[in-house]
Formats: structure tokens, sequence, C-alpha cells
């Protein structure tokens, strides 16, 4: 496969495993696409879905699972621990290899009008795709959730949907459909139990504290192997490379007198993120070839 993008679909149900097979079964109907991951979480009641396609077919694959979670989703019988404001939550287009951002926009806000006009479903652009600055942050954009905008949307023109109908849908709520980087999910644990000092580093590496750019962190005590974890989102791995950001948590910690255990890759990977070599120097442990996208395909 020449041309990549991945899509990254979060869908408002993570309990009835006969929904999330549907979901994923309605994705895979489309001819050309590859599922790299679909899973549920009880307590959120959300599913992720990772597929990868063409640029012409992970659109359509998209709209399939979209229109397949209005049928079977009724947001006003759904309750879980994670924010929604839709049956299809969120639609991200990730560019992996071939492709430029401006495509993933492209296909973004294609599906976004499909949506709109054929499922009836109000349809908010974020990130990237976003056509005002204050929509690219997608906590902005779902303020209030499926029970705020089912009041908002129609009322209050800063809530006016990209596409669709100026009123909420009735079951399956709203989406935001989007482009953004490939994010990636990692944490390093360190040899030690103290979880100040996992917080304290996580506070140094983060964005939002003056940290490194594009990385969001946490720490948090792994009990049952008596140590500690620096758990991250890192938001764009070619502003900030994965080594960078471990670098610094060695750094950080080795002040404090502590060594890096391992560290960990959550889900999927691009090449250019682990180039060759990359994994061994980052002692992630477990690590297979599977976790690199391209080798999915």
């Amino acid at each position: 496969m020449d041309r990549v993008v991945e899509c990254v679909p979060n869908f408002s149900e993570g309990r009835r495993q006969d929904v999330i097979d549907a979901i994923a079964g309605a994705i895979l109907s489309v001819s050309g696409v590859t599922m790299l991951q679909c899973g549920g979480d009880a307590d959120h009641n959300r599913s992720v879905v990772t597929f990868v396609g063409s640029p012409e077919v992970v659109a359509d694959a998209a709209f399939a699972g979209i229109a397949k979670a209005a049928e079977l989703i009724d947001l006003t019988k759904h309750k879980g621990e994670h924010p929604r404001m839709g049956a299809t939550d969120v639609v991200p287009f990730v560019p992996v290899h071939g492709v430029e951002m401006a495509e993933c926009v492209r296909i973004a806000r294609k599906l976004g009008e499909r949506v709109g006009s054929e499922l009836g479903i109000p349809v908010f652009l974020y990130e990237e795709a976003a056509t005002r600055p204050e929509r690219r942050n997608l906590a902005k954009v779902r303020k209030g959730q499926f029970e705020g905008l089912r009041d908002a949307i129609g009322a209050d023109p800063d809530r006016k949907p990209d596409f669709g109908p100026e009123k909420i849908h009735p079951t399956a709520g709203a989406t935001a459909i989007g482009a953004r980087e490939f994010l990636i999910a990692y944490n390093v644990n360190l040899e030690s139990n103290d979880l100040q000092l996992a917080r304290d580093i996580a506070n140094k590496i983060r964005e939002a504290r003056g940290g490194l750019p594009k990385v969001k962190a946490m720490g948090f005590e792994i009990a049952e192997s008596g140590i500690v974890q620096v758990s991250m989102n890192l938001t764009n791995y070619k502003i900030t490379p994965i080594r960078t950001v471990f670098d610094a948590i060695k750094k950080e910690a080795a002040a404090a007198g502590v060594k890096i255990r391992n560290s960990e890759l959550i889900g999927l990977a691009p090449q250019a993120a682990l180039p060759p070599g990359e994994p061994e120097y980052l002692k992630i442990e477990p690590f297979s070839e599977k976790m690199i996208v391209e080798n999915n395909l």
C-alpha cells in the first residue's frame, strides 16, 4: 500500500460486545481496509477502533462505522466515565505514509459533509480540519457533552455545527471529525516507588507546564510492580521525538539517583517514530515489529 491513512474512531459503547462487533464489521465491509485494533472499555463505556487504508477507502469505512453506531447506540441511555457527545464521538484521520496532512483534512471535511447530509448528525470539525481556531481543541468542541449540546445547538451561534442540522440527533448526538498527527501513547517505568518523583518529572516535561512541546504527562504508581511510571501522550512525534522524551526523563530521574527500568509503547507507532535500533535504546519492553504500523499493512 503506497499511500496510507489511519483512522481512529471512538464509539460510545464499551460493554455490549455484539454492538462493538457490528460496528467493526461495518468498517471491515469496505474493501481495502485493514483493522489494526478494536477494543472496548467497560468503565468508560467506550470503544476505540484503529484501521488503515488508502485515502480512497478510509472515509467510506468510517462512514459505515458511523452509520452502524447511529443505528445501535442510544445516547439517552448511555452512561460512562469518558466525556462523550456522540454515538460516534470522534473520528480523526492521520497521515501515515505517502500522504500529507492536507489530504487528511480534505478527507475529514468530505466525510463531515456526508455524515451531516445523509445521517442527519451535526458534525464539528476539529484539530487540523477545524474551520475556527477555537475548535482545534476537542475538549472545547465537546464541552457540555451530549446533554449540554442538545440545548446549545440551534440556540447558541457559537455552537453551530460545520455540517448537518442545527439540532442534535436525538439518539446519536453529534460527532467531531478531524485530522491530526499520529498520537503515541508511551510510558516510562522508573526503578522507584516514589510517586511524587514520577509526578514531579511529569510536571517538568509536560507542555502545559512549560516543558516539551506536544507532550502530555502524568505520574502514576504501578502497585503490583512496586514502581512508578511517567505516562504520556505524545501528540506530535515529529516535533518532540520519543528519544527526546526518554532522555529528558532519564536525566531528571538520574538527578534523583533513580534509573529507568524500561518503557512501554501502548498500541502502535509509525516506522518514522521508531527507526531501527530505537526500541533497544528506549528499552521498550516488550517490543514486537507488529507495533510498527507499516508492518501490519
